[in-house]
């Protein structure tokens, strides 16, 4: 078998105690260490699988399910996708990005429901207002919206990733007006009217106290300091970038497949967890995307990991317009009937999940799997494996 590669979890058993002598996670940071740590190990139980050809035993361990864990999100990213597969629509699509303020980060932190809660809010309505804007294009849009929160260096980035049809359906449901050919709708308008919506929610919230301010934030408790704050950002201006359009509905859904169940840090950047130190690769934007090595003590590696925790119950992906979920199914059965289109067909896609199966489970009973050692085989389920004791590197409140 191959030489285990070095995974997040490693970097939260050898070096989570030191984490936790220095920081006091919240509740839902907590359990992201206890989860990523128990990962497809003995503490969680398991099958034992058997080759059929060489007859070599394999433990294969259940997964936690946490969706901040990078080993998780394979199963629930095929699942979530091939359950997309048949609304992608036969139209150009376009990728447009929306960035708030490094300013802004602090008070995101310390008040990351609310503040995530207005991104989403104040992009998918900038959108959906220029799109009903006769000028511009006179109907309803359909959008899918993706809350990414970190940078390459895993420090505290903000950013909301939208994935939108080009065009919507005319409000009295008659026809479908298409977008310009390559052309979305106007950055410079977009960052305008996503700062004023913003900017406008930032001051509804804190003049009914729906925000907190501790440590170096405490100052903008007061009137006077939060104006003077806000003009900053007023100021500023706000990056709203459009992405080329996408080559075809197979280019979204290898899109999508990619971004939609991302987490900080996928494991496969990771290149060393040794000596209280890890090591990773980044891509250096500032440079035409050249990867760089960088390394970080392994405790502030778990500070800049845990920053990306979202809320309990909070949805990072999210539909507006036609994609609105309430009516989804309905509005896309009839613009598919007015582009004469039908549900796109994709291939075989991952194994079929049946409705309240655990994809994680799914995943661990599969029977199509090759065996590792002889590679002829394939590794069948034989027998449970029981949960075991804890072992010394839990990181357990109670």
């Amino acid at each position: 078998m191959s030489e285990h590669r070095p995974e997040v979890a490693d970097v939260i058993r050898s070096d989570g105690a030191k984490f936790l002598k220095r920081y006091r996670p919240s509740r839902e940071q907590y359990r992201v260490l206890n989860d990523l740590a128990k990962c497809r190990t003995a503490a969680l139980g398991g099958h034992l699988k058997q080759c059929e050809e060489c007859a070599r035993e394999i433990p294969v361990y259940n997964s936690c399910r946490n969706r901040h864990c990078p080993k998780c999100q394979g199963a629930a990213r095929a699942a979530w996708l091939e359950a997309r597969e048949g609304e992608v629509l036969d139209v150009e699509y376009f990728h447009v990005v929306f960035t708030v303020p490094h300013e802004l980060a602090p008070l995101a932190l310390q008040n990351r429901r609310a503040v995530y809660g207005m991104l989403f809010r104040a992009a998918s309505e900038t959108l959906l207002t220029l799109g009903r804007d006769p000028k511009r294009l006179g109907a309803e849009l359909g959008c899918l919206a993706l809350l990414h929160t970190w940078g390459q260096n895993l420090h505290l980035h903000p950013h909301l990733h939208c994935v939108i049809p080009g065009g919507g359906l005319s409000f009295d449901a008659e026809r479908w007006v298409s977008c310009r050919d390559g052309f979305f709708l106007p950055v410079r308008i977009l960052s305008r009217l996503f700062r004023g919506k913003f900017i406008a929610q930032l001051q509804h919230a804190f003049h009914h106290d729906k925000l907190e301010f501790h440590g170096r934030l405490q100052d903008l408790r007061h009137p006077k300091a939060w104006e003077g704050w806000l003009e900053t950002l007023r100021n500023k201006n706000w990056v709203v970038y459009a992405k080329p359009p996408f080559g075809g509905p197979r280019q979204v859904l290898k899109y999508l497949a990619r971004y939609t169940h991302r987490v900080a840090i996928a494991n496969r950047r990771l290149l060393s967890t040794d000596d209280g130190k890890v090591t990773f690769r980044r891509k250096d934007y500032a440079n035409g995307n050249r990867q760089r090595i960088m390394t970080l003590d392994a405790v502030e590696f778990l500070r800049r990991f845990l920053l990306h925790v979202l809320p309990k119950g909070f949805m990072r992906v999210r539909y507006y317009g036609f994609l609105a979920n309430r009516h989804r199914a309905d509005k896309l059965e009839r613009i598919r009937f007015l582009l004469g289109q039908q549900p796109l067909c994709v291939g075989s896609g991952p194994p079929a999940i049946q409705p309240g199966e655990d994809p994680a489970e799914h995943e661990l009973l599969d029977n199509s799997q090759l065996c590792p050692h002889c590679e002829k085989g394939r590794l069948r389920v034989v027998a449970p494996l029981p949960v075991k004791p804890l072992p010394s590197w839990s990181f357990d409140s109670s």
